[in-house]
């Protein structure tokens, strides 16, 4: 079984932080403790949804100050509890300016394997919301060889029609409760997957829900990740550049920018 829950560095960033960066909410964790609080809710008595986000420079482009969805973090924050993880090296290196912490980059892809450890090992049902049919076939095979334990209540691959139709993210959300998911991985792209969770969380009956964009795609070995040296140097995006240049070029060369502009006049601790 892949996943190393339970060896995060617990403690080694402090106390969990709530920070706003670029406009909008970030949160500093450890990996340990946030494993810890997945795993609190989903063996714990039922309670509000808890959403785990990421937050990087795609985030604050549609999240931050004068993103079209600034604002919708805190207006689901009513009904939810979210933690937006640092994602992106520039927000981690940012929020160590700020706080003095030595806080570690969490994202989507490096957590997805110790969250399923974790829901395994605490009976969680299951379910992973976007993608294509042809992933999730992979992915099943993935996760029956690493994870045979783990229960998947079921995988939905909704086109983008199906999701804008009257009706239809609430159709979805209906279904998803019948199958009485657990935990939910969504991975639909920023920033659909945020507002479908900020809109859904509740109704779906969800008790976690994860918006971690390609981590499903890299598990089922559709998407190849940048090397350990790309990462760690805050390189990811010129990896993931180069090989999908037509679909990533806006992202990483107009709005990207723009975003990181941001983040460095807007930004407290």
């Amino acid at each position: 079984m892949t996943g190393t829950y339970g060896t995060g560095r617990a403690g080694e960033a402090g106390e969990a932080r709530r920070m706003v960066l670029g406009g909008t909410p970030a949160d500093g964790w450890d990996l340990a403790g946030l494993l810890l609080r997945v795993k609190d809710r989903l063996t714990g008595p039922p309670a509000r949804p808890l959403v785990v986000a990421s937050s990087n420079l795609d985030h604050l482009h549609h999240f931050g100050r004068g993103g079209a969805h600034a604002g919708v973090v805190e207006r689901a924050e009513q009904d939810a509890d979210w933690l937006v993880l640092l994602d992106g090296m520039p927000l981690v290196w940012q929020a160590r300016r700020l706080t003095g912490s030595p806080w570690e980059r969490l994202t989507g892809a490096d957590l997805l394997p110790d969250l399923l450890s974790v829901a395994a090992s605490a009976g969680a049902r299951v379910g992973f919301l976007g993608g294509q049919p042809e992933t999730h076939r992979l992915l099943a095979a993935r996760l029956a060889e690493e994870w045979p334990e783990l229960v998947v209540a079921g995988y939905w691959a909704p086109s983008r029609a199906e999701l804008t139709a009257p009706g239809g993210a609430a159709e979805l959300a209906g279904q998803v409760r019948l199958a009485a998911v657990d935990l939910l991985v969504v991975g639909l792209g920023k920033p659909r997957q945020e507002a479908w969770l900020a809109d859904h969380a509740v109704t779906s009956g969800i008790r976690v829900g994860l918006a971690v964009g390609a981590a499903a795609d890299f598990l089922a070995g559709v998407v190849d990740r940048a090397p350990d040296r790309w990462r760690n140097s805050g390189l990811e995006w010129l990896y993931r550049l180069v090989l999908e240049p037509r679909r990533l070029a806006r992202r990483y060369l107009l709005q990207g920018p723009r975003a990181a502009l941001r983040l460095l006049l807007a930004s407290r601790g």
